[in-house]
């Protein structure tokens, strides 16, 4: 089902960042917006960037309950977006540990999928998933084989997925280094330093706005004969 008018749009992690800029790119082609996210503040600063008539909720990812009454909550809808996700930081595998990978796992694939699980549902025929990896998957780096393991981990779900679950879509987008609110950890002068020397390297010549990654999320909610793809949006990244 192409986005249109006549189209609800709900979006887990969709009240900053990436999600945030989704949902306002869907609102903008007159889709009805329900965004989600654990921060009660967040959420109600979401809305007041949204349209009348968008809807919001905070919710525990981590919890199948709070999940579960969320999509009940919601309703029927036709796409669905999973974009919540921690603050990113490098860890060496000299600084690894059991907690800290459970911890990466937990929000970026464990509550992903069971987010899935529970919106399924709820999601109308000729519906759409659109998971969130990034190129990570594709090329790695010192420090960051949990942020790689995580992006290809859910890449090779969502092509599962698109098989098990059709004929909903499954997709996913692959953004790479991303102004967003992803880079928090990081103090403000080492993050404009990252993202400059970062943007330098790439072909186009600079990092991604969160508008740039939204336009992802849109065309393969609209894109009806998409399924089990991946949209790399990164500037080119993994040619450098």
């Amino acid at each position: 089902m192409s986005i249109s008018t006549a189209s609800r749009v709900v979006i887990l992690g969709g009240t900053s960042g990436i999600g945030l800029a989704t949902a306002k790119a869907a609102a903008a082609v007159g889709a009805s917006v329900v965004v989600a996210s654990r921060n009660p503040a967040s959420v109600k600063s979401a809305l007041a960037e949204l349209p009348a008539g968008s809807v919001g909720r905070a919710v525990d990812g981590s919890s199948t309950e709070e999940l579960a009454a969320f999509f009940e909550f919601a309703g029927d809808f036709d796409h669905f977006a999973y974009t919540a996700a921690g603050p990113l930081v490098s860890t060496p595998l000299a600084e690894y540990t059991a907690d800290k990978g459970r911890a990466f796992f937990e929000l970026r694939l464990v509550a992903a999928l069971n987010a899935i699980c529970l919106a399924v549902p709820h999601i109308r025929p000729g519906g759409s998933i659109t998971m969130t990896s990034g190129t990570a998957a594709f090329r790695g780096g010192a420090g960051w084989f949990l942020g790689a393991a995580a992006s290809g981990a859910i890449i090779s779900a969502a092509r599962a997925l698109a098989v098990e679950l059709a004929p909903i879509r499954v997709n996913v987008v692959a953004p790479g280094v991303v102004r967003s609110p992803l880079w928090s950890e990081l103090s403000e002068v080492d993050r404009e330093a990252m993202y400059d020397s970062i943007g330098h390297r790439l072909p186009l010549g600079r990092i991604a706005e969160v508008e740039d990654v939204a336009k992802a999320y849109l065309q393969l909610m609209d894109q009806d004969y998409a399924t089990g793809t991946v949209s790399v949006v990164d500037g080119g990244t993994i040619l450098v």
